[in-house]
């Protein structure tokens, strides 16, 4: 299985080939040729052009089943066309318009504090944006907000630096981020022996297939659930984003949460 880890620090595409929905855009699908052009002229790096057309498509189809992916790589363009503020704006309108898209949601708050970062000193709405990040739901996004700050050596961004420490991806640039700031970076030592195991037993087999994976790594368990699992998860009043912090308040042993549907069951628990 495919699981994407991203780095904030990479100077790469906005967003993975991973999330490239577009090829699922069908030949009759009302609009398909102007998304089927602005995403080869976006390939082409001719980025003014196709983020002209993906406006174009959103003001002709404002409620196509395909404007939250028009939306997303709009944004995503913007930012590859280094137009920071209009790629942030673009990033924001996407979030108030799709509040349920989950993946591409995370990947716009991660894009949006890229381009934050770079425009901190220079836009009003930067640093401000940075630091209403630092209470993002999702751990992550709370690291990258930090580590943009720490750039400009705010001290707000301490906290979520110390959280960042146990995030493998992570570390070493909090690390070096704190020190920095004047800071000794605290030891994380009791969360680097502890680990999440997944127990995944299907239905109408007796063996369950057992996944452990560090509390670092824990944001990518819900590559793992069903929707159907993670609505009751979160009914349950579990932070899918957020197992990190949970776990590592729960003595080893303890039981995390547990979810089933029609074709698997899965038990979580911290050892």
């Amino acid at each position: 299985m495919l699981l994407p880890i991203l780095l904030t620090l990479a100077p790469l595409d906005p967003a993975p080939a991973a999330l490239e929905l577009q090829s699922l855009v069908t030949k009759d699908a009302p609009g398909h040729a102007v998304l089927r052009e602005a995403k080869s002229l976006r390939y082409a790096q001719r980025f003014f052009e196709a983020a002209a057309l993906y406006r174009r498509y959103l003001a002709e189809h404002p409620t196509s089943s395909w404007s939250a992916e028009a939306r997303f790589w709009l944004a995503a363009t913007l930012e590859q066309d280094q137009r920071w503020d209009e790629a942030a704006a673009a990033y924001t309108e996407f979030l108030a318009k799709h509040p349920d898209e989950r993946l591409l949601g995370k990947e716009a708050r991660l894009n949006r504090i890229r381009c934050w970062g770079i425009r901190q000193g220079q836009a009003p709405g930067a640093t401000p944006g940075l630091i209403a990040a630092l209470a993002d739901e999702t751990s992550e996004v709370q690291v990258a907000a930090a580590l943009q700050l720490a750039k400009t050596r705010d001290r707000r961004a301490l906290d979520a630096l110390q959280k960042g420490l146990a995030m493998p991806a992570y570390a070493d640039a909090c690390s070096v981020a704190l020190v920095g700031l004047g800071v000794k970076p605290a030891p994380v030592s009791s969360q680097a022996n502890r680990f999440l195991v997944m127990r995944i037993r299907e239905k109408g087999k007796s063996d369950p297939v057992t996944i452990r994976l560090s509390l670092g790594l824990a944001r990518v368990m819900e590559n793992y659930l069903s929707d159907e699992q993670i609505r009751q998860a979160r009914a349950k009043g579990i932070e899918l984003g957020n197992l990190t912090d949970r776990a590592a308040d729960l003595p080893k042993g303890s039981m995390l949460f547990s979810v089933e549907d029609r074709k698997s069951s899965i038990t979580v628990t911290v050892e």
